[in-house]
């Protein structure tokens, strides 16, 4: 048995839950860079000792990689993961 008391599948001894993230809306190329760069940037700061595992951080974008910004370690910093997650893309616009 894995978390939540899912079973695994037999041929690729794989969760319910884990076997979604391989097909649709996950799976799109632009999701895969998207979380690739997102988790470059996050062992980066890592390293830096800026954030640590579990420590209820994220990397924020200062200015949205999708209105011109980069993924530039200038264009980073530290944020709180409830607050970066609020601020979100906003209704009708």
């Amino acid at each position: 048995m894995a978390e939540n008391g899912e079973k695994r599948d037999p041929s690729s001894h794989r969760t319910p839950g884990q076997i979604r993230q391989t097909r649709g809306y996950d799976a799109q190329p632009h999701k895969i860079e998207q979380r690739t760069q997102n988790n470059k940037n996050r062992r980066e700061f890592e390293r830096e000792g800026r954030v640590h595992k579990g420590d209820g951080k994220d990397i924020d974008h200062r200015r949205a990689v999708a209105k011109g910004g980069s993924n530039a370690g200038s264009n980073l910093h530290v944020m709180d993961r409830s607050s970066n997650r609020r601020k979100g893309t906003k209704p009708g616009k």
